[in-house]
């Protein structure tokens, strides 16, 4: 089988963690092979990509590395949008960076999760897409309302005529009249 003939595959990995832990470093390290001992923040979010051959498949990573400071985090559904799986770091000698690792993975699970609902919808006509909550009312109006709207667009007026029916009244009050 030739080049041309391979399956291939695009994956797109985020790399999550606290500011830091050595993010950009394993990124660097796997795609490059170079690291350094100078520390740069991130800013905002960059990538690298790398191809893989795992037996017939040739499997492209588009590895996404995001600063990992609080200020960036309006980046979060850009960054999340269309990712297959995350890499979480901490750093073994601060301990406080393990603790985080919950909060990143909620917060990967949580944003992959609706990302892929809303290209879920939007890849059947841009159905349209709410989160909502019962519980605390959140965009259940909104939701609605929306449903509404739609019926409207699409309302058709017309008759409607149930052949039958007419007849079938009319001799179930024969059947009821008392021949006495």
């Amino acid at each position: 089988m030739n080049n041309s003939q391979k399956i291939r595959t695009l994956s797109k990995v985020i790399v999550l963690g606290d500011s830091g832990v050595g993010k950009t470093s394993l990124m660097n390290q796997y795609a490059y092979k170079k690291f350094s001992q100078q520390y740069k923040a991130t800013i905002g979010a960059d990538f690298v990509t790398k191809e893989l051959q795992i037996d017939d498949k040739l499997i492209t990573l588009q590895i996404w590395d995001t600063a990992g400071q609080e200020r960036f985090r309006s980046l979060g559904p850009a960054f999340y949008r269309g990712a297959d799986c995350c890499v979480l770091v901490y750093d073994v000698n601060i301990h406080k960076t393990f603790d985080k690792l919950n909060n990143w993975h909620d917060e990967f699970l949580h944003q992959v999760t609706e990302n892929k609902a809303r290209e879920w919808c939007a890849s059947r006509g841009n159905i349209p897409y709410f989160e909502t909550s019962a519980k605390e009312g959140y965009n259940v109006d909104e939701a609605f309302l929306c449903v509404a709207k739609i019926s409207l667009d699409n309302e058709h007026v017309q008759d409607i005529y149930f052949p039958g029916i007419s007849e079938t009244a009319s001799e179930a009050e024969q059947q009821s009249r008392c021949a006495c």
